[in-house]
Protein backbone atom coordinates (compact mmCIF):
# COMPACT_ATOMS: atom_id res chain seq x y z
CA UNK A 1 0.00 0.00 0.00
CA UNK A 2 1.56 3.52 -0.91
CA UNK A 3 0.96 5.49 1.81
CA UNK A 4 0.48 8.63 -0.40
CA UNK A 5 -2.62 7.36 -2.05
CA UNK A 6 -4.31 6.90 1.16
CA UNK A 7 -5.98 9.47 1.72
CA UNK A 8 -7.51 10.71 -1.28
CA UNK A 9 -9.30 7.38 -0.62
CA UNK A 10 -10.79 8.44 2.85
CA UNK A 11 -14.49 9.02 3.05
CA UNK A 12 -17.11 9.67 5.68
CA UNK A 13 -17.56 5.77 5.71
CA UNK A 14 -13.94 4.90 6.33
CA UNK A 15 -13.46 3.27 9.60
CA UNK A 16 -10.04 1.37 9.50
CA UNK A 17 -7.21 1.09 6.74
CA UNK A 18 -6.33 -2.57 5.84
CA UNK A 19 -2.36 -3.11 4.31
CA UNK A 20 -0.80 -5.65 3.36
CA UNK A 21 2.80 -6.95 4.47
CA UNK A 22 3.02 -8.51 1.23
CA UNK A 23 5.41 -11.25 0.31
CA UNK A 24 6.48 -10.82 4.12
CA UNK A 25 8.02 -6.99 2.87
CA UNK A 26 6.58 -4.68 5.45
CA UNK A 27 4.32 -1.72 4.89
CA UNK A 28 5.23 1.91 5.70
CA UNK A 29 4.00 1.45 9.27
CA UNK A 30 4.75 4.82 10.57
CA UNK A 31 3.13 7.22 7.60
CA UNK A 32 0.48 4.35 7.67
CA UNK A 33 -0.26 5.05 11.40
CA UNK A 34 0.15 8.49 11.15
CA UNK A 35 -2.46 9.20 8.61
CA UNK A 36 -4.89 6.72 11.11
CA UNK A 37 -4.00 9.03 14.02
CA UNK A 38 -5.26 12.12 12.11
CA UNK A 39 -8.37 10.49 10.98
CA UNK A 40 -9.16 8.20 13.86
CA UNK A 41 -9.31 5.25 12.10
CA UNK A 42 -8.28 1.71 12.73
CA UNK A 43 -5.26 0.18 11.44
CA UNK A 44 -5.68 -3.70 10.65
CA UNK A 45 -2.68 -5.49 8.98
CA UNK A 46 -3.10 -8.51 6.87
CA UNK A 47 0.06 -9.76 8.04
CA UNK A 48 -0.49 -13.51 6.36
CA UNK A 49 2.91 -13.48 4.67
CA UNK A 50 4.88 -11.45 7.72
CA UNK A 51 6.14 -14.19 10.76
CA UNK A 52 9.07 -13.31 11.62
CA UNK A 53 9.65 -9.94 10.05
CA UNK A 54 10.84 -7.31 11.75
CA UNK A 55 11.63 -3.96 11.84
CA UNK A 56 14.46 -1.84 13.66
CA UNK A 57 12.13 -1.85 16.90
CA UNK A 58 11.21 -5.30 16.93
CA UNK A 59 8.33 -7.43 15.41
CA UNK A 60 6.48 -5.67 12.58
CA UNK A 61 3.64 -7.43 14.35
CA UNK A 62 3.44 -4.61 17.58
CA UNK A 63 2.02 -1.90 14.68
CA UNK A 64 -1.69 -1.29 14.04
CA UNK A 65 -4.95 -2.18 16.40
CA UNK A 66 -4.26 -5.87 15.04
CA UNK A 67 -2.09 -8.13 12.77
CA UNK A 68 -3.38 -11.05 11.06
CA UNK A 69 -1.24 -13.96 10.91
CA UNK A 70 -1.59 -16.79 8.19
CA UNK A 71 -0.13 -20.64 9.18
CA UNK A 72 -1.47 -22.30 5.86
CA UNK A 73 0.65 -25.15 4.06
CA UNK A 74 2.36 -22.57 2.02
CA UNK A 75 3.22 -19.98 4.59
CA UNK A 76 7.05 -19.69 6.58
CA UNK A 77 5.59 -21.30 9.69
CA UNK A 78 2.45 -23.23 8.82
CA UNK A 79 0.43 -25.50 11.16
CA UNK A 80 -1.24 -27.18 7.62
CA UNK A 81 -4.28 -24.69 8.87
CA UNK A 82 -5.04 -21.95 11.12
CA UNK A 83 -3.38 -18.85 12.05
CA UNK A 84 -3.09 -15.83 14.45
CA UNK A 85 -4.66 -12.49 15.59
CA UNK A 86 -2.48 -10.05 16.93
CA UNK A 87 -3.86 -7.45 19.46
CA UNK A 88 -2.84 -5.07 21.88
CA UNK A 89 -4.34 -5.21 24.90
CA UNK A 90 -6.56 -8.08 27.17
CA UNK A 91 -9.93 -6.23 26.32
CA UNK A 92 -9.80 -6.88 22.07
CA UNK A 93 -7.95 -10.45 23.12
CA UNK A 94 -11.45 -11.49 24.94
CA UNK A 95 -13.90 -9.97 22.25
CA UNK A 96 -11.68 -12.04 19.48
CA UNK A 97 -11.74 -14.97 22.10
CA UNK A 98 -15.90 -14.98 22.29
CA UNK A 99 -16.08 -14.40 18.72
CA UNK A 100 -13.67 -17.75 17.38
CA UNK A 101 -15.40 -19.81 20.25
CA UNK A 102 -19.60 -19.32 19.43
CA UNK A 103 -19.61 -16.53 22.21
CA UNK A 104 -18.82 -19.22 24.61
CA UNK A 105 -17.15 -17.50 28.15
CA UNK A 106 -17.61 -21.24 29.76
CA UNK A 107 -19.77 -24.30 29.54
CA UNK A 108 -22.84 -22.66 30.20
CA UNK A 109 -22.50 -18.89 29.05
CA UNK A 110 -23.23 -17.57 25.87
CA UNK A 111 -22.38 -13.26 25.75
CA UNK A 112 -22.28 -13.24 22.02
CA UNK A 113 -22.64 -14.30 18.22
CA UNK A 114 -19.89 -16.39 17.23
CA UNK A 115 -18.29 -18.80 14.55
CA UNK A 116 -16.05 -21.93 15.16
CA UNK A 117 -12.32 -20.57 14.75
CA UNK A 118 -10.23 -22.48 17.09
CA UNK A 119 -6.97 -24.06 16.01
CA UNK A 120 -7.19 -27.83 16.73
CA UNK A 121 -4.24 -29.57 19.01
CA UNK A 122 -2.99 -31.49 16.33
CA UNK A 123 -2.38 -27.96 14.35
CA UNK A 124 -1.30 -26.65 17.66
CA UNK A 125 1.39 -29.30 18.25
CA UNK A 126 2.69 -29.40 14.16
CA UNK A 127 3.25 -25.79 15.14
CA UNK A 128 5.57 -25.80 18.40
CA UNK A 129 7.02 -28.34 16.76
CA UNK A 130 7.79 -25.82 13.46
CA UNK A 131 9.03 -23.30 16.39
CA UNK A 132 11.99 -25.45 17.10
CA UNK A 133 13.12 -25.12 13.54
CA UNK A 134 12.23 -21.44 12.84
CA UNK A 135 15.71 -20.16 12.60
CA UNK A 136 16.96 -22.78 10.54
CA UNK A 137 13.89 -22.72 8.03
CA UNK A 138 14.69 -18.83 7.81
CA UNK A 139 18.46 -19.01 7.13
CA UNK A 140 18.20 -21.94 4.46
CA UNK A 141 15.25 -19.53 2.92
CA UNK A 142 17.81 -16.75 2.73
CA UNK A 143 20.18 -18.60 1.47
CA UNK A 144 17.41 -20.33 -1.25
CA UNK A 145 16.85 -16.14 -2.27
CA UNK A 146 20.65 -15.30 -2.24
CA UNK A 147 21.49 -18.29 -4.59
CA UNK A 148 18.24 -16.86 -6.73
CA UNK A 149 19.27 -13.95 -7.50
CA UNK A 150 22.90 -14.38 -8.42
CA UNK A 151 21.48 -16.88 -10.96
CA UNK A 152 18.99 -14.86 -12.86
CA UNK A 153 20.94 -11.46 -12.61
CA UNK A 154 21.06 -10.03 -15.89
CA UNK A 155 18.32 -11.95 -18.10
CA UNK A 156 16.93 -9.36 -20.23
CA UNK A 157 13.10 -8.66 -18.47
CA UNK A 158 13.22 -10.77 -15.68
CA UNK A 159 13.44 -8.55 -12.44
CA UNK A 160 13.65 -9.64 -8.84
CA UNK A 161 11.90 -7.63 -5.96
CA UNK A 162 13.98 -5.74 -4.15
CA UNK A 163 15.64 -7.18 -1.07
CA UNK A 164 14.72 -6.23 2.36
CA UNK A 165 17.75 -7.47 4.13
CA UNK A 166 18.03 -10.45 6.67
CA UNK A 167 17.01 -8.31 9.30
CA UNK A 168 13.59 -7.33 8.00
CA UNK A 169 12.74 -9.89 5.63
CA UNK A 170 11.69 -13.79 6.40
CA UNK A 171 11.70 -14.68 2.69
CA UNK A 172 8.41 -16.24 2.36
CA UNK A 173 7.99 -16.27 -1.30
CA UNK A 174 10.52 -15.68 -4.88
CA UNK A 175 8.35 -13.35 -6.82
CA UNK A 176 9.61 -11.91 -10.20
CA UNK A 177 8.45 -9.51 -12.78
CA UNK A 178 8.50 -10.55 -16.89
CA UNK A 179 8.61 -7.61 -18.48
CA UNK A 180 9.57 -6.76 -21.99
CA UNK A 181 12.42 -7.33 -23.18
CA UNK A 182 11.51 -10.89 -21.81
CA UNK A 183 10.50 -13.41 -25.23
CA UNK A 184 7.78 -14.97 -23.84
CA UNK A 185 4.53 -13.85 -21.39
CA UNK A 186 4.18 -14.77 -18.19
CA UNK A 187 1.52 -16.79 -18.58
CA UNK A 188 3.49 -19.17 -21.38
CA UNK A 189 6.76 -18.98 -18.39
CA UNK A 190 4.02 -20.22 -16.32
CA UNK A 191 3.09 -22.74 -18.62
CA UNK A 192 6.75 -23.66 -19.60
CA UNK A 193 7.75 -24.09 -15.87
CA UNK A 194 4.65 -26.33 -15.37
CA UNK A 195 5.34 -28.64 -18.31
CA UNK A 196 9.26 -28.90 -17.12
CA UNK A 197 8.17 -29.83 -13.59
CA UNK A 198 8.22 -26.83 -11.67
CA UNK A 199 5.04 -25.57 -9.78
CA UNK A 200 5.36 -21.67 -9.80
CA UNK A 201 2.63 -19.66 -9.23
CA UNK A 202 0.72 -16.42 -10.75
CA UNK A 203 0.45 -14.69 -7.54
CA UNK A 204 -2.77 -12.68 -6.92
CA UNK A 205 -4.16 -13.90 -10.50
CA UNK A 206 -6.51 -13.30 -11.17
CA UNK A 207 -7.72 -10.35 -9.24
CA UNK A 208 -10.61 -10.59 -6.80
CA UNK A 209 -11.96 -7.61 -8.64
CA UNK A 210 -12.19 -10.23 -11.84
CA UNK A 211 -14.00 -12.69 -10.04
CA UNK A 212 -18.19 -12.25 -10.89
CA UNK A 213 -19.38 -11.23 -8.06
CA UNK A 214 -17.35 -7.77 -7.60
CA UNK A 215 -16.17 -6.74 -10.98
CA UNK A 216 -19.42 -5.22 -11.57
CA UNK A 217 -18.20 -2.84 -8.66
CA UNK A 218 -16.97 1.01 -9.50
CA UNK A 219 -13.99 0.20 -7.84
CA UNK A 220 -13.18 -3.13 -9.27
CA UNK A 221 -12.85 -0.88 -12.45
CA UNK A 222 -9.00 -1.77 -13.52
CA UNK A 223 -8.77 2.13 -13.87
CA UNK A 224 -8.97 2.30 -10.30
CA UNK A 225 -6.61 -0.74 -9.79
CA UNK A 226 -3.33 0.06 -12.25
CA UNK A 227 -0.60 -1.32 -10.18
CA UNK A 228 -2.91 -4.25 -9.01
CA UNK A 229 -3.50 -5.45 -12.63
CA UNK A 230 0.39 -4.73 -13.83
CA UNK A 231 1.24 -7.07 -10.91
CA UNK A 232 -1.52 -9.22 -11.71
CA UNK A 233 -0.19 -9.90 -15.41
CA UNK A 234 3.35 -9.88 -14.71
CA UNK A 235 4.79 -11.48 -10.82
CA UNK A 236 5.14 -14.93 -10.94
CA UNK A 237 6.49 -16.81 -7.68
CA UNK A 238 9.28 -19.42 -8.17
CA UNK A 239 9.18 -22.48 -6.08
CA UNK A 240 10.43 -21.56 -2.57
CA UNK A 241 11.02 -24.02 0.70
CA UNK A 242 13.84 -25.02 3.18
CA UNK A 243 13.55 -27.97 1.23
CA UNK A 244 15.23 -26.98 -2.78
CA UNK A 245 18.07 -28.26 -3.12
CA UNK A 246 20.99 -26.05 -5.54
CA UNK A 247 20.51 -28.88 -8.34
CA UNK A 248 16.31 -28.10 -8.22
CA UNK A 249 17.21 -24.03 -8.07
CA UNK A 250 19.66 -24.43 -10.87
CA UNK A 251 16.79 -26.69 -12.81
CA UNK A 252 14.28 -23.85 -12.37
CA UNK A 253 16.45 -21.10 -13.24
CA UNK A 254 17.25 -23.09 -16.52
CA UNK A 255 13.71 -23.22 -17.86
CA UNK A 256 13.36 -19.69 -17.41
CA UNK A 257 16.85 -18.89 -19.36
CA UNK A 258 15.41 -21.59 -21.74
CA UNK A 259 12.90 -19.29 -22.75
CA UNK A 260 15.21 -17.00 -24.49
CA UNK A 261 16.27 -19.07 -26.74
Amino acid sequence: MNPDRIEAAITPQTTAIMPVHCYGHPCDVDKIQKIADNYNLRVIYDAAHAFGVRDDGGSILRHGDLSVLSFHATKVFNTFEGGAIICPDAKTKQRIDHLKNFGFVNETTVVAPGINGKMSEINAALGLLQLKRIDGILLKRREIDELYRQLLEGIPGIQCLSDAGEKVANYAYFPILVKDPYPVSRDELYERLKSAGVFARRYFYPLISDFPMYRGLHTAQKSNLPVASEAAEKVICLPMHPGLTNEQIHHVVQVVIGCEG
